[in-house]
Formats: structure tokens, sequence, C-alpha cells
């Protein structure tokens, strides 16, 4: 197989991809594709941060919690597919075109389901989109009969989880959150059942790794964003909360810059190409990096909302929403990685631990270091963690 299939411009077979295709990376499409998250991802962090800021915390994480698995698997959805069966040809590129527009009829949804829990417009932003996916597999299906077993597998499973969403809406009270509960543990259950069951599909592992390092910094926009509003904000404050605010900022830029560093330092391929049952739990797992980190950008708008006086949120509780999501991250992470390597678990592990102990310490004593101080010191932490760090065992 080349690089893509030879045929028309029109339409290329869809025969599946090389997983072993050389200097295989994001095309432009992928990229236009995930300018799509970006915005969906700001609504979700949006609503959380005003949830966070009114004090709404149960329901605030609640609806963000659900909205971000939905944006997530979503992009999964796509991502994984677009690695094993990207043609680049007209009909992909036009069914690519309606999961756009489903994606953007989910973002519109969020404020619905923060404010009464309404996910009607996210079922039709999810039906738009599998649509056109369900579309996608069955055409792989017919032309790659070497994987027509899991290709199938994945259109039945799909389509029908879909089909449950829809009546899943008629649902209320407690029957509503269980079945809600079962869908999400049957979406999750589709690509396994595919891969294990019908054969795995082929997947590119360096393509995979860079998208999900891709999808990482678009949710670390979402930080800078808050950070660069701190420094609006400092334009505007007076003498005291200018140099709050400006301190907040730096706290926030270094956060990006340290998360990022943690995240690259251990990205490979080899950690996804050790066994699928691996590569599934390396997947899942990122839901909780993806999601803490997109938070992260909502908790520093909450500490601009602190330094401005423009809620009552108090110092610790402001801080705490950086605390909490770089701590999960840290966390998660940690696990991540260790899932791709050998070696060295426990001293990493503890390290992290200490750390993220520390973390949590230092945003607890935030009314008396002062907000910005505890937020700055949390930031200098994770810094020290990545300079004090055990040297993972490269994944093989």
């Amino acid at each position: 197989m080349t690089e893509v299939s030879a045929g028309s411009w029109w339409r290329r077979p869809m025969s599946g991809r090389d997983p072993d295709e050389q200097h295989r990376s994001s095309t432009p499409l992928e990229l236009l594709f995930d300018l799509t998250f970006v915005v969906a991802v700001a609504q979700a962090g949006a609503q959380l941060h005003h949830g966070l800021a009114a004090g709404n915390v149960g329901h605030a994480l609640a609806g963000y919690a659900a909205v971000f698995f939905g944006i997530w698997w979503a992009w999964v959805n796509f991502t994984w597919f677009a690695s094993a069966y990207d043609t680049d040809d007209v009909p992909y590129r036009l069914l690519t075109l309606l999961q756009m527009g489903g994606v953007l009829v989910l973002a519109a949804g969020i404020p619905s389901v923060f404010g009464h829990f309404d996910f009607a417009m996210l079922v039709v932003g999810y039906a738009i989109m599998r649509l056109a996916l369900v579309a996608q597999w069955l055409r792989a299906s017919t032309e790659n009969p070497e994987n027509r077993s899991a290709t199938v597998r994945y259109a039945l499973g799909v389509a029908g989880v879909q089909g449950c969403w829809v009546g899943w809406l008629w649902l209320t009270g407690l029957t509503g959150l269980i079945v809600f509960a079962v869908l999400i543990v049957a979406e999750l259950a589709v690509p396994a059942w595919a891969e294990f069951g019908g054969g795995s599909t082929p997947w590119h592992p360096d393509h995979i790794t860079e998208r999900y390092g891709l999808f990482t910094i678009i949710v670390l926009g979402e930080v800078l964003a808050a950070t660069m509003t701190a420094l609006q904000q400092a334009l505007t404050a007076g003498h005291a909360d200018a140099a709050a605010l400006i301190t907040a900022s730096v706290a926030g830029l270094l956060l990006v810059f340290g998360l990022w560093w943690s995240y690259f330092q251990h990205l490979s391929p080899r950690q996804v190409r050790r066994s699928l049952r691996v590569t599934f739990a390396w997947g899942y797992a990122h839901y909780a990096v993806f999601a803490s980190v997109a938070a992260l950008g909502a908790g520093m708008q909450v500490v601009i909302d602190s330094l401005s006086h423009h809620t009552s949120a108090s110092p610790t509780f402001a801080a705490l929403t950086i605390a909490i999501p770089v701590v999960t991250y840290l966390v998660v992470l940690n696990w991540v990685v260790s899932v791709g390597s050998r070696g060295g678990l426990l001293a990493r592990t503890l390290s992290v631990c200490v750390g993220a102990a520390v973390i949590v310490v230092t945003a607890l004593s935030a009314r008396t270091l002062t907000l910005p101080a505890s937020v700055l010191v949390i930031a200098l932490l994770v810094a020290m963690m990545i300079a004090l760090r055990p040297t993972a065992t490269k994944p093989g």
C-alpha cells in the first residue's frame, strides 16, 4: 500500500492505510477538523468557569464531565478511523465536512447541558456525526475485505448505541441516570468489541500519538487564553490588583509550559505498540488528561475573577480550581506513562504523589500565602517535579 492508495482524485479505494507507513503525519483536513473542537472545548471551559464562579460546583462538574466526554469521544471516533482509513478523496472529505457540522451542533448545545441538563442538541450533533461515521465504516467494510469483520462491527456498534441515545432522551430521573452510565460503557465497549473480536484495524501508532499530542496542545490553549485575560484585566486594574493579576498570568504561562513539557517528554509511539490492551488503556486514560487541562483553563478564569473581585469565591476555593486539575493531570499522566514503560514505576509514582500532596496543601494555604502567590508556587512545584522526576525507562 502506498501513502494513499492509488486512484482518481475523486475516489480512491478505501483499502486501509499501511500501519508501518514512513513519515505518517496529520493531514490539513485533520487539522481543520480539530478547529471545531477548539470551539467545543472553549464552550465547555466557559460553562465550567461560570458554574464554579457562581458556586454551583457539583452541577458544574457533572455537566463538564458529561460534556467533555462527548467532545473527547467524538474526536476519538474520527481520529482512529482516519488513522486506519483516511483516503483524502472527495467522498471522505464531504463526510468529514458533515462530521464537522455535527461537532458545531454539539458545541451549540453545551450551555443547555450546564443550564438544565438538556442533552437534546448534543444527541442531535452526535446523530449528524455518526451518520457520516457509519457511512465511512460501511465503505471501509466494502473496500477492505481483509478487515470486514471489524469494520462491520464498528458500523453496527456505532449505529446501535446512537439509536439508544435517541431513546434515552425520553428517560428521566434515576432511570435516565442509570441508562446514561450504561450507554457510556457501551460507547467505550464498541471499539473493544470490534478490535478484539473482529481483528485490529490498520491504525498507525506514530499518527495516533501525534494526534493525541495535538489535542493536548488544543486544551493547553484554553489555559493560555485565560492567561491572556489576566493580562488584559491588569491593564485596567489598580496597582495592587494589577500586580496580583500579572503574577497569576506568569503562573499560568509557567503551568502551560510545565504541563506541555511533562506530556511531550514521555510521548512515544512505542507506548501504543506493545499490545492492543495497552493501547486501549493509554487511549482511554487520555480523557482525564485532556479534561483536566481544559478544566485548568476554567480554574484560571476563576482565579482572575477572584483577583478582580468579580466573584465571592474564597482564595482557597480559587486556588483549588487550579490545584485539582493539575494534580489530576499529573497523576493520570504518570499512569499513562507507566502503561507503556518498564521499570521505575514505584519511584515515579511516589514522586508524583508527594508532589501532588504538596500542591494541594499549597492551595489550601492560599488565604495565608495570598492567592497569586499560591498559584505561582503551584506552577513552580510543577517545574520542580519535572526537574526531579526519576527517568522513566523508554517504552518498548
